[in-house]
């Protein structure tokens, strides 16, 4: 009789603790959602009211005069972030991932003083160089050009290898050891070994990389100088909403917002599987 007392109010605890962390996740999964929703629902007005957050009025206009409104060029906006992140996604990849296959499998005097000198750095803000890196892109030509963005964004791509190089750590070193042992060299290896075994931290590099320019506003808009051409979705959206045109341009803002993150919601969602699967295997060494 005591043990199955025992057993119903462990029962009945293990039942309230999951239904008290259901419940907590349902809450802040309608705080996060509310946002877009609203945003979202705005979106389709055809003039926007506060006071009502359903249209009464649905149209699609504001999408249509996204692309064609000739004071605010979304289209090329777009085009822009695109450009960069793309670039940007590439080349911080095969940085990134070099950088933690040389600190993973490679043992050299100043490694563990790289690493921790990079842990370092790493620690302070990006912002407190802005000034520093205008005037050096400026020297160099890149400063009226958005290819400034990728090499600021490429620049330091090799500090963000922690997570591949404890993904890397997960693999046995044999599979190395039995390549080299065919003839092939590191850099074989790391291409023709390494990699292949390799997609999940692949797939999560090139999301963290694309991502992180997608919806830069503070380096793009130091470096943009208040060019329409040079603005990236971030900085243009802003710069819609800013000047006292807020009330007027808000619906096509919202159509702005959504399309942008419809986007990256869909390529995060396909590549999810992978993105956990990275995620999860750097976590497994340091």
């Amino acid at each position: 009789m005591a043990k199955l007392e025992r057993y119903h109010s462990k029962k009945f605890k293990e039942i309230t603790s999951r239904a008290l962390i259901y419940i907590i996740l349902i809450i802040l999964s309608i705080v996060w959602l509310v946002p877009f929703i609203y945003l979202l629902l705005q979106s389709f007005t055809e003039s926007y009211d506060p006071t009502n957050i359903i249209p009464e009025v649905w149209t699609f206009q504001n999408y249509i005069n996204l692309f064609t409104d000739p004071i605010y060029p979304f289209g090329r906006w777009y085009l822009n972030t695109l450009i960069i992140a793309i670039i940007t996604a590439v080349l911080q990849t095969i940085i990134t991932l070099m950088t933690a296959y040389a600190f993973s499998r490679l043992r050299f005097k100043t490694r563990q003083a790289y690493m921790k000198l990079i842990l370092v750095i790493g620690m302070f803000p990006s912002f407190l160089g802005m000034i520093v890196t205008y005037f050096l892109l400026q020297m160099i030509g890149l400063s009226g050009s958005i290819f400034g963005l990728v090499v600021v964004y490429c620049a330091g791509a090799g500090m963000g290898y922690y997570v591949a190089k404890g993904f890397f750590d997960t693999i046995p070193r044999s599979l190395d050891e039995a390549a080299m042992i065919d003839g092939a060299n590191k850099n074989t290896v790391f291409w023709k070994v390494i990699l292949p075994l390799s997609k999940p931290i692949v797939v999560y590099t090139v999301l963290m990389s694309f991502t992180a320019p997608w919806g830069d506003y503070m380096m793009a808009s130091y470096l943009a100088q208040g060019k329409q051409e040079l603005f990236n979705v971030a900085v243009g959206l802003q710069q819609m909403m800013s000047k006292g045109r807020d009330i007027q341009y808000f619906p096509q803002f919202c159509a702005g917002g959504v399309f942008v993150s419809i986007g990256i919601m869909a390529l995060f969602f396909w590549l999810q599987r992978y993105y956990v699967e990275g995620v999860t295997g750097g976590a497994v060494k340091g």
